[in-house]
């Protein structure tokens, strides 16, 4: 589902990702390699159009990989070994955006955010969410909270030993 469609049903995991996403600016962006090996790759992620949007240079290989097999995983980066804020992950799919004015929106959020604007070709992904997690560690008690999000199921949360 679309980023507003995943914020309307699970609005707490959805808050946690867009603030830390903002915050950061920066996410890890996993994609499937043509040999079906994994590729971890940095990747900008900027909100317009209440979509959650990836945009790549032109024929970069992520890029390349989305288009041809659009599974992908987006995680928030850590802050360092014990990693205070936790991990925000999305895993679903990217679907590319063609729309003019999709597009046009993307670029003013960009704009926006650090005073550039693409100009040529790029690609510009948008994320369908099918699974969200959040993982906290908390060295205090040496315990993990750990919060999941599937469609259908809701949220369901987990203390544990980290």
């Amino acid at each position: 589902m679309r980023w507003q469609e995943f914020s309307e049903r699970c609005p707490e995991l959805a808050v946690a990702a867009r603030d830390r996403f903002v915050a950061d600016q920066l996410v890890l962006l996993g994609t499937i390699r043509s040999d079906g090996a994994p590729r971890i790759s940095p990747c900008e992620v900027d909100f317009a159009a209440d979509e959650l949007m990836l945009g790549m240079m032109w024929r970069s290989r992520k890029a390349l990989d989305l288009r041809r097999d659009p599974r992908l995983a987006v995680l928030s980066l850590p802050a360092g070994k014990d990693n205070p804020g936790g991990d925000v992950k999305l895993d679903g799919r990217a679907v590319e955006v063609a729309d003019p004015d999709l597009r046009e929106r993307y670029c003013a959020a960009i704009e926006a955010r650090i005073s550039w604007h693409p100009t040529g070709d790029y690609h510009l992904f948008v994320l369908d969410v099918e699974r969200a997690a959040t993982v906290r560690f908390d060295p205090a008690d040496g315990m993990m909270t750990v919060r999941r999000w599937r469609p259908g199921t809701g949220v369901s949360t987990e203390r544990r030993p980290g």
